[in-house]
């Protein structure tokens, strides 16, 4: 098989890419990747030079690029975006042009090379937000209420792939996974931010009381759900929304979790001003997947939560000179609570 992979040196991208060559080593990837900020070609070091592997360095938005990329490919895993809340807040037309137009480029290049699967990687945040200290879930069945340009983005780009089903008959799938956490993730998200400052002897900003509730997915557990989806034939046109709980946890005791586990106390937290349109509580709930497919997450979050501790403490020379780069971004970013 022959996979274009987009955003593949990005976090859940490069953990995907090297899922599949371990997993069927004869197949061949192409990498396509404008390497942001947020890309980055040390992520994918260990599979550098196998001669069934080729990294193209383009934007989604360029057209001829992506035609010349798509001809001959049998598979389509779609992870390119731009994926942080916090950006979307400050500059919000980058994350439309990406993760709105890039996904209409690419879907025009599925339609002319009659690709056989079109797997797009979106987000439980299209959803909205659930009421605090409820029972309700996100499901496929739930409506799109974004609340911040990021979600109002990749909502757009997720109702782009269900048309090009329903008009050009393209056989795509759609996954609405939670939070992803695991090794190789830019440290701006919540868990790499945390440790990485935890590790430098610096505090952890917390968006105001720190009650924020997500659900949290080992990437490995997500790369294996798109590998059953696609290779599933009564999975065409379908989407997926896939987590890793059952429980609800607040993002004040992910932290508390982890200065547990790094031998810390809470004079470590700092709590800052919270950011606007901040969602409150999602919650996802897996049942389609795992009725239809049989999956269900196999990695646990307490375990695998000190195991990311574990990689980010022994990689310090991947994550500390991208950290390094975005100084500014964190001093603006993270003010103390007036």
């Amino acid at each position: 098989m022959k996979l274009l992979v987009t955003g593949g040196a990005g976090f859940i991208g490069s953990n995907f890419i090297r899922y599949w060559l371990k997993k069927y080593p004869s197949d061949q990837i192409s990498n396509l990747d404008k390497l942001t900020y947020a890309g980055n070609l040390s992520s994918l070091k260990d599979i550098e030079g196998k001669p069934n592997y080729k990294f193209v360095k383009g934007d989604i938005c360029n057209g001829k690029l992506v035609a010349e990329l798509m001809e001959g490919i049998d598979l389509v895993a779609h992870f390119a975006a731009e994926s942080h809340v916090d950006r979307s807040i400050t500059g919000p037309q980058i994350f439309l042009k990406t993760n709105v137009l890039g996904t209409q480029v690419l879907l025009d290049a599925a339609v002319k090379y009659g690709i056989k699967r079109f797997a797009h990687v979106s987000t439980d945040e299209v959803f909205g937000a659930l009421p605090d200290n409820g029972k309700e879930k996100f499901s496929e069945d739930w409506p799109f209420r974004p609340n911040s340009p990021y979600a109002a983005s990749k909502a757009g780009a997720d109702s782009l792939v269900r048309s090009y089903f329903k008009t050009y008959g393209l056989p795509v799938s759609i996954t609405n996974c939670s939070n992803n956490f695991g090794p190789y993730q830019f440290p701006e998200k919540l868990i790499p931010l945390m440790i990485t400052n935890l590790m430098e002897g610096k505090k952890v900003p917390v968006y105001g009381d720190g009650m924020q509730v997500r659900d949290w997915l080992y990437v490995d557990d997500h790369c294996r759900a798109i590998d059953l989806i696609v290779h599933n034939e009564k999975t065409i046109g379908e989407t997926f929304c896939v987590g890793g709980l059952t429980k609800d946890i607040p993002n004040i005791e992910v932290i508390r979790k982890t200065l547990k586990i790094m031998g810390m106390d809470e004079s470590m937290i700092e709590y800052v001003t919270d950011r606007p349109g901040h969602d409150r509580r999602y919650s996802v709930d897996w049942t389609k997947i795992k009725k239809t497919l049989g999956w269900k997450p196999q990695y646990d979050f307490d375990t695998w939560l000190e195991k990311t501790i574990s990689w980010y403490k022994k990689n310090t020379n991947w994550w500390k000179p991208l950290k390094d780069k975005q100084q500014k971004y964190f001093k603006k970013q993270y003010g103390k609570k007036n």
